[in-house]
This record gives C-alpha cells, structure tokens and sequence, in this order.
C-alpha cells in the first residue's frame, strides 16, 4: 500500500546524499518532496501541514546542523515524525478486571467488520483467552450466517440467536450475550454490529443503544484503508456521535496510496491499534507506529519478522536443527530436515511478505513480487517423490533415480538436479554459519569467521610466522596452537562462546538502541 510513498520518499533522501552540511535551500528542496509524496499517497492536508512545519523546524536546528551525517540526521527527523502522526507508542486492548470483556465493532458496511470479528477472535485465542463472537448485524442479508462461518474457521465461540436478514432486535441479542458468556464461561465479547453504505441516523442511534446496552471496554472504529480522504471524514462522524477508543484498519494489502493510516490517528486523536494485511484470518496483527514508520522508509520490519518466527519455530525443534548443522559438515542435515525448515517459514506466510520486512528489501521490490509461491510447492512435491533413504543421503541419486523422482513430481530431470545441487550448497554455508566460520563470500564481521580477504590475511601472517628454533620453546608454542584451536571448536553459533549465552559478549554502542 505504501510502495508509491516510499518511492518518492527514497529519491527525496538520495538527493542529500554525500552533502557535507545543508543549506536552507536543500531543506526547503527535501520539505517540498516530502510534502509532494504525502499528498500523493492521499494523506490529510492538515496532516501534511503539520508534518512539514515540524520536519523544517527540527531539520534547521542544531541536531542537523551540528550532526557528523546531516543526511542521516534528516532521515531520522522524520521517521520519528512519521511515528509521531501514526499515533506514537503502540496501543494495547484494555481488559476489564471482571470478565467478560466487551469489545464493539464500528463501522460502515463494507469495511470488513464480519471477518475481521473471526480474526480478532484468532487473535485473541492465540494470546490466551476464549473469545466469543456476537451477531448484532441483524440487518445485511446472511451476515449472521457468515458470522458463523468465520467463527467456525478460528475455532472460537459465537452467539447468534436471531436469524437476521432484517428480523430480530440488535440491542438485546448485545445485552443477552454478556450474561451468556458469563455463564459459559468465555472471558472476551466481540460485538459485530450493523453498518450501513453512508453516514445516517438509524446507524447512529443503533450503534448508540448498543453501546448504551453492554458497556464496552473497548469501541473499535473498523475502517477501509482503501477509501481514502472519506476514512478520516467517516471516522470523525463516528467520533461524534457514538464515540470510539481505537481504530482497526482493514485491507492494508490494498493497492490503495495508503493515506488514511497516516491521517487517520493525528485527525480523530484515537489510536490504529490493529491492521489487517490480508485476506486469511491469520493476516491481522497489532498496529506497531514505530515499525510501520520503518516500512514505510524501507528500512523493514524485523522486529515483526522475529516475532513471527518465534509463533512458528519451537525453541526445542531450533536447537535440534543447530545441532546437525553443526554436526561435521552438518551431514546430519537431510532433506527431510530440510522440508521440514521449509514448511514451518510457509507457516509464517507469503515469502514475499516476508522478504518485504527484511531491511533494504524496498529496493527489490520488483523481484519480490515476481516470487512464484508455487516454487516451494513444487520443491516439496520433488522431495517427497524421493525413497527415505534418498533424502538422508542424497549422494546416492543418480540419472535413473532423478528420472523417476521427476516423473513422481511431475517436473523436469534437471529440476531434480538442481535442487539437491542447491541443498549441498545451502548445507554448506548453513553449517559454516552454524560453526562460527561466518557466510562464505561475505566481507569479516565481528564475531562471525572472516571472508576471502580475511582469510587470505590470515594465511599471510601464518606464512610469515617462523616456529622457534628452541625444542622447548616450539613445544609451548605448539600446545597453546592447540588450545586455541580446541577453544575455536567448543565456540557456538555465530562465533559467540559456548556456556552461559551472552554472558562475555557486549554488543557495539550504536546497536543497543535497538535492544530497547
């Protein structure tokens, strides 16, 4: 959704590359592109005043001026604003200390308020709690039957008494739910309620009792990011006359410019606290300002990307894997371990979703989207064609063998050839990495084995080094070779010591400000 406006953003920050100092000229140049690209992506001119007043502000005063990097600097400057209109620190749900916890869903028809009830029901059942889900849009042709549905495929709770299609009373199936959930034992009320094409006064005043009626913890605004300018005039009607304490932003995956997200919290003062990014129900999330502001500066989103590997990977089955790949050569590893790796990151979700989170992917964009998600598919389909006994040990697959296993996966001889050619190669530089020897071709790092470079360095000083002349000298020399070496091998992953984890190791100066 906010590939146009990170774009445009990109070459405005290309410009300032490699400039010593900025003048007043370059910083009325870069406000003006800034300003340009916002208005682009639809985001609210009072917004965009704002944000460009602070930019200039900030950007002319002592923290650019005075900066090693005035670039950098002003790259900063607004990604901290742009944190700051999406609302700044994350919003969490606000939990009643009695169960149950109401929660009510606003909105227009349209917005996606039905499925995204079975999705925060999701949501909440994988943090813990056993949501049930309330059907108080009476009016929407099958909307109470698709309710069902949708709370059927997250495995959570619904209460649907009425029929619907324009037959029962909204406002007591909302009241006659809290006591049903009391009694059945469920700790969160999801409340999905009527909307309808525009703002009205029946839609007002049914959404007002509703309110009136259960008492809600939390009133969520369930807003269209596809719309445009007409989210925030939506959310600023809704504002006024029922009143809500966050907002839930639906289709971000859109192909929309995305302006709404951007304008939507600074106008109405209400906070995005969740988004949904696509059409499973698996695709929704809390809203986190600060890694949305890094997205959109494609900078990524990594601290998203840990935190799905850490739902998908157990921490026993990881250590499992670290073991074989550390093992000699990591022989250990097989295809089967290999299908297995490659099957839990499908969990996690579209590759390309995934690669888009990864810092400086922005400028590859293209290539990702142009990812074939079937490849993985029909990666599987060849290694499941092959014998038990071929995927421990795939040395053994020779031009019959690859023949008969394309046949069974219904690929080419020369796929088969490739992708175990591809599995040497990725077992190779896994288990190197796994040993500490660092990634092969890749310049030294700290801590991480060293590349070509280093290593030719390395053999330089060995070269150079004569051995003493003295038996008893030499030997010394010898066993503290030998010692080092055993050390070296006892290391863990990523070249950090074995035992305690952590325990010796400090990270540089300019990486704890991530660490929080």
């Amino acid at each position: 959704m906010f590939d146009t406006l990170s774009d445009r953003l990109a070459a405005t920050f290309k410009n300032l590359r490699g400039k010593g100092r900025l003048s007043e000229a370059d910083i009325d140049a870069t406000a003006r592109e800034i300003r340009i690209a916002l208005l682009e992506a639809d985001v609210a001119l009072p917004v965009v005043r704002e944000f460009i007043k602070q930019v200039k502000t900030r950007a002319q005063g002592a923290e650019v001026s005075k900066a090693l990097n005035p670039a950098q600097q002003v790259v900063k400057i607004v990604n901290e604003e742009l944190v700051g209109i999406l609302g700044g620190e994350t919003r969490r749900l606000r939990f009643a200390k009695t169960a149950p916890t109401v929660i009510m869903l606003a909105g227009l028809q349209g917005a996606g308020k039905t499925t995204l009830a079975g999705k925060l029901g999701l949501w909440l059942k994988a943090q813990g709690h056993s949501p049930l889900l309330v059907a108080c849009d009476l009016q929407r042709p099958n909307a109470v039957n698709q309710l069902s549905v949708v709370a059927e495929r997250a495995g959570v709770g619904v209460y649907a008494p009425q029929p619907g299609n324009g037959v029962g009373d909204p406002v007591q199936v909302a009241k006659d739910s809290v006591e049903y959930a009391r009694t059945k034992q469920y700790d969160v009320v999801v409340v999905d309620t009527a909307g309808r094409l525009g703002i009205d006064r029946e839609l007002m005043e049914q959404a007002a009792d509703i309110r009136d009626a259960v008492g809600p913890d939390e009133v969520l605004f369930v807003v269209d990011a596809m719309i445009g300018q007409d989210a925030v005039n939506t959310a600023e009607a809704f504002r006024d006359g029922v009143g809500f304490d966050g907002v839930v932003l639906s289709k971000l995956d859109g192909d929309a410019r995305g302006g709404a997200a951007l304008s939507i919290a600074h106008v109405t003062g209400k906070q995005i606290m969740f988004a949904s990014n696509g059409e499973k129900l698996d695709e929704f999330d809390a809203f986190h300002p600060d890694r949305m502001a890094s997205r959109i500066l494609g900078m990524g989103d990594m601290l998203s990307l840990i935190e799905k590997a850490e739902q998908t990977f157990s921490q026993e089955e990881a250590a499992k894997m670290a073991s074989k790949l550390a093992s000699s050569k990591g022989k250990e590893f097989t295809l089967d371990d290999f299908l297995a790796q490659m099957e839990q990151v499908r969990k996690m979700g579209s590759i390309s979703k995934l690669l888009g989170m990864l810092p400086g992917m922005a400028q590859m964009k293209d290539q990702i989207n142009n990812i074939d998600e079937r490849d993985v598919d029909r990666t599987a389909a060849i290694i499941k064609s092959m014998t038990p006994g071929e995927r421990q040990d795939p040395t053994v697959i020779n031009g019959s063998r690859r023949a008969r296993i394309a046949r069974g996966s219904g690929v080419e001889v020369s796929a088969v050839k490739n992708l175990v050619e591809r599995f040497f190669e990725a077992r190779k530089m896994m288990s190197r990495m796994a040993q500490g020897g660092g990634m092969p071709g890749m310049p030294g790092m700290p801590g991480m084995g060293g590349g070509p470079g280093r290593q030719k360095k390395q053999q330089k000083q060995a070269k150079g080094k004569r051995k003493s002349g003295n038996p008893m000298k030499r030997k010394a020399e010898e066993a503290a070779a030998a010692a080092r070496r055993e050390e070296a091998q006892q290391g863990g992953a990523f070249g950090l010591p074995a035992g305690e984890p952590g325990k010796d190791f400090e990270l540089p100066d300019e990486f704890k400000k991530f660490m929080g």
